[in-house]
C-alpha cells in the first residue's frame, strides 16, 4: 500500500492492527445511530485501514480527503482508540481575567447603589469598571452571570415562620380533626374569597384546535368585583356560599347566624378558621361566647392552606375564574352560584398525612 507525496516519492501507509476488543468497539461505533457523526467516520476509517485498504481507496469510499484518512490512521496507530477523540483546544485567550469575574460576583451579591433595589447588567458593568479599571459591556456581564448561574434580578419571597411548638400542635390538631371529627357534631370549614374581578375580554377568543392551544384576548374591561363567604361541610362535601359586600366581623357573624339557623338545635358545631381579621375580631369572639354549641379551631399563623375550604376555592378558580369571561358583576355572581350548585352530588375531600395529594373521597 503506497501513496505518493507532493514531490512524487512513495510513502508507505501507516499499518493498522486491531485486537478483538478494539475491533468490536469500533464496529459498534461505526453503526451507532447515537454517536457523533465524526466519531462514526473515524471508526470506519480505522476498520477499512485494518482490512488493508489504501488511503486513497478509503477516502473515495467515505467521501473524505486523503489527508483526513492519513490523520486518523496515524493518530490511531500512535494512541489507539484514545487517538480518535478530539484533541483539547486552548481556545480563545481570556479577555477578562479572574479579577473581573470576582468583582462581578462581589457586586451582584451586595446591595445595589441607592435608591435602586435590583442590580441591572448596566449597573454591574459600571461598578466593575470602577473597581478593576476594566471596561466591560453589559452583555458580557450577563454572559458571566449566566456561566456562574447567578441571577441578581430574581428575588424569591421568604416568610419567617413562627416555628414554635404551638405551631406544630395546632397544625397536628387541624389535620387530625378532618379524618376524626367529633361524633354527632357538624364539622365546617369556613373562609372568604374577596375581590373577585368581573372582567370581559374586548374581543372574542379562539377555541383550541389540533396542534393549537386556545387563545384569549389580553385586554379586558372591568365590571367591578364580588366577594363571597363559603362554608364546607367536611363530612358531606356540601358547600354553602353567600355574596357579601363587606368583609368584616359583622358580615361574618351574620353568615354564622344563617348557618346556626339551618342546623337543628342540640347539634354541636365545630368550625375550622384561619386567622383573618374577621375571624379573630372581638365581635366574633363575643359571638362565639353567646353560642356555646359552636367551637372554633384556628389554623396556625401562615398556614391557612390547612383550611379545607381553600380546596373549593382552588377548584372554583381553575374551573370558572381563571379563563372566565363575565359581562357584568351579576354575571360573575350567577356563574359562581351555578358552579357551587352543580357540584351536586357533593363529595368530601380525603385528607391525608403521608404527603400524597388530596383527592375527593
Amino acid at each position: 500500500m503506497n501513496v505518493c507525496n507532493r514531490v512524487g516519492r512513495a510513502v508507505a501507509a501507516v499499518a493498522v492492527t486491531l485486537d478483538d476488543t478494539a475491533r468490536r468497539a469500533l464496529e459498534r461505533l461505526s453503526v451507532s445511530a447515537k454517536a457523533q457523526v465524526r466519531q462514526v467516520l473515524r471508526a470506519r476509517i480505522i476498520l477499512a485501514a485494518a482490512h488493508g485498504h489504501a488511503n486513497a481507496e478509503i477516502a473515495r469510499d467515505l467521501g473524505v480527503a486523503v489527508n483526513t484518512v492519513r490523520k486518523w490512521r496515524g493518530r490511531f496507530a500512535q494512541h489507539g482508540t484514545e487517538g480518535l477523540k478530539d484533541a483539547e483546544r486552548t481556545g480563545r485567550p481570556k479577555v477578562y481575567d479572574d479579577r473581573v469575574r470576582v468583582a462581578i460576583v462581589a457586586a451582584a451579591t451586595s446591595a445595589p447603589p441607592h435608591p435602586a433595589a435590583t442590580w441591572t447588567h448596566q449597573a454591574l458593568a459600571e461598578r466593575v469598571a470602577g473597581t478593576v479599571f476594566t471596561a466591560i459591556s453589559p452583555s458580557q456581564v450577563g454572559r458571566i452571570l449566566a456561566d456562574l448561574d447567578l441571577k441578581p434580578h430574581k428575588v424569591r419571597g421568604w416568610l419567617t415562620r413562627r416555628d414554635t411548638p404551638e405551631f406544630w400542635q395546632r397544625a397536628e390538631h387541624i389535620c387530625d380533626l378532618y379524618p376524626n371529627p367529633p361524633k354527632g357534631a357538624v364539622l365546617l370549614s369556613i373562609d372568604e374569597k374577596t375581590t373577585i374581578a368581573a372582567r370581559s375580554r374586548k374581543h372574542p377568543g379562539r377555541p383550541a384546535a389540533p396542534g393549537r392551544v386556545a387563545r384569549q384576548e389580553f385586554e379586558y374591561v372591568r365590571h367591578g368585583t364580588a366577594s363571597l363567604v363559603a362554608a364546607l361541610d367536611v363530612r358531606t362535601g356540601e358547600v354553602l356560599t353567600e355574596v357579601i359586600t363587606r368583609n368584616n366581623a359583622v358580615t361574618f357573624t351574620a353568615f354564622l347566624d344563617r348557618i346556626d339557623a339551618l342546623i337543628p338545635d342540640g347539634t354541636d358545631i365545630h368550625v375550622v378558621l384561619d386567622n383573618g381579621s374577621s375571624h379573630t375580631a372581638k365581635h366574633t369572639k363575643a359571638w362565639f361566647k353567646v353560642h356555646p354549641r359552636w367551637t372554633a379551631h384556628f389554623t396556625p399563623p401562615h398556614a391557612s392552606w390547612l383550611n379545607q375550604i381553600e380546596l373549593v376555592f382552588s377548584a372554583l378558580a381553575r374551573s370558572v375564574l381563571r379563563h372566565g369571561d363575565f359581562t357584568s358583576r351579576d354575571d360573575l355572581i350567577d356563574k359562581l352560584d351555578s358552579y357551587i350548585i352543580n357540584r351536586e352530588p357533593a363529595k368530601p375531600f380525603r385528607w391525608t398525612y403521608d404527603g400524597t395529594p388530596l383527592k375527593a373521597a
